[in-house]
């Protein structure tokens, strides 16, 4: 999964979707990989999966960033995804 993150964000939550990746905001600042562990502990409770199963494969220090959800069936991960971008719009 591809994610462009917004940190130092008012809420951690999913801000849309385009063809190349997802919007995620999350509210820890981008230093000492604060932003980073955000984003994966969002992915977790979001997905409703361990911690040991949400992976950041690159992008440690960028706003774009490759993600691997383990265990979970990938039309899941875009029906909640499609499920937030109706909220949002």
């Amino acid at each position: 999964m591809s994610i462009r993150l917004t940190p130092n964000s008012s809420k951690d939550d999913f801000a849309g979707y385009c063809d190349e990746y997802i919007k995620i905001k999350v509210s820890a600042p981008p230093n000492e990989n604060k932003a980073n562990k955000k984003l994966l502990a969002f992915l977790s409770d979001t997905f409703n999966l361990s911690k040991s199963s949400v992976e950041l494969i690159s992008g440690d220090k960028s706003r774009l960033k490759r993600v691997l959800l383990k265990n979970i069936d990938e039309e899941k991960v875009k029906q909640k995804i499609f499920l937030y971008d109706k909220i949002i719009t």
